[in-house]
């Protein structure tokens, strides 16, 4: 295994730990510190996505036996990024989906009370839908990325086989005649 890939390979999983605690810190807040917080694990998704790119590069510079090892190691830790950002984003939405409901049940209405319960579970269940809508969005999108991601490798993995036909027939050409 080369060691270039094994050093990025260990600053994306210390990195990867650090963005898991910064999560989960980051849904126990509140305000402006959970939007630092939430910042800050978007930078450390952006650089781990580099890690990612990096090591992917590295990897289909090895030996096809290492590579494919190598290839399914970094399938499992894009899915563990998608992840994150899910969570991520889930948390940041969670925030927005409070202050726009707060802003929404306060505007024009003095009186909490006033608000009949009626609307108030109308509100409730048009969230819940929209939030299962992006969910089914947000699950069809790691779908595509993934088989993508699938196609391009089989495509990368096919043509490396076509160049090593060509050769082989071209030195069976060569030797026959």
């Amino acid at each position: 295994m080369s060691e270039t890939f094994e050093g990025y390979e260990r600053q994306y999983c210390e990195l990867s730990a650090s963005l898991s605690k910064k999560c989960t810190s980051a849904s126990l807040l509140d305000g402006e510190q959970k939007k630092q917080k939430i910042s800050e694990v978007k930078a450390g998704i952006d650089e781990a996505e580099s890690l990612i790119r990096k090591m992917d590069i590295e990897a289909r510079n090895l030996p096809p036996n290492v590579k494919a090892v190598l290839l399914a190691k970094l399938r499992e830790y894009k899915s563990d990024l998608n992840n994150l950002k899910s969570e991520i984003k889930r948390i940041a939405s969670t925030n927005l989906n409070q202050a726009a409901r707060d802003e929404l049940l306060e505007s024009g209405m003095a009186d909490a009370a006033a608000v009949s319960a009626d609307q108030r579970g109308r509100l409730l269940v048009s969230t819940e839908r929209l939030n299962k809508s992006s969910d089914r969005v947000r699950d069809s999108r790691r779908t595509m990325l993934e088989t993508e991601e699938l196609g391009v490798s089989l495509l990368q993995d096919l043509h490396q086989q076509r160049q090593s036909l060509l050769h082989a027939h071209g030195t069976v050409q060569f030797h026959t005649h």
